[in-house]
């Protein structure tokens, strides 16, 4: 079986128009605070997970209540 490395990288610049890094940044220790906690690594597939669960949250906030 091949094994995927977990390969640190670092923080890369948000795709999303009025995104910041900080803002990613802060959702991202959110998300995957047991996995820092553990090993202290984040690869690119978990930066970019969190930018997009951001991204959906916050438009998820945007809509109007039934």
């Amino acid at each position: 079986m091949k094994k995927q490395g977990n390969k640190s990288v670092e923080q890369p610049a948000p795709f999303t128009p009025g995104i910041t890094k900080g803002m990613v940044r802060q959702h991202a220790l959110e998300l995957y605070r047991d996995k820092l906690t553990h090993n202290g690594v984040l690869t690119l597939e978990d930066w970019v997970m969190a930018e997009k669960d951001l991204v959906n949250s916050m438009a998820a906030e945007d809509l109007p209540q039934r």
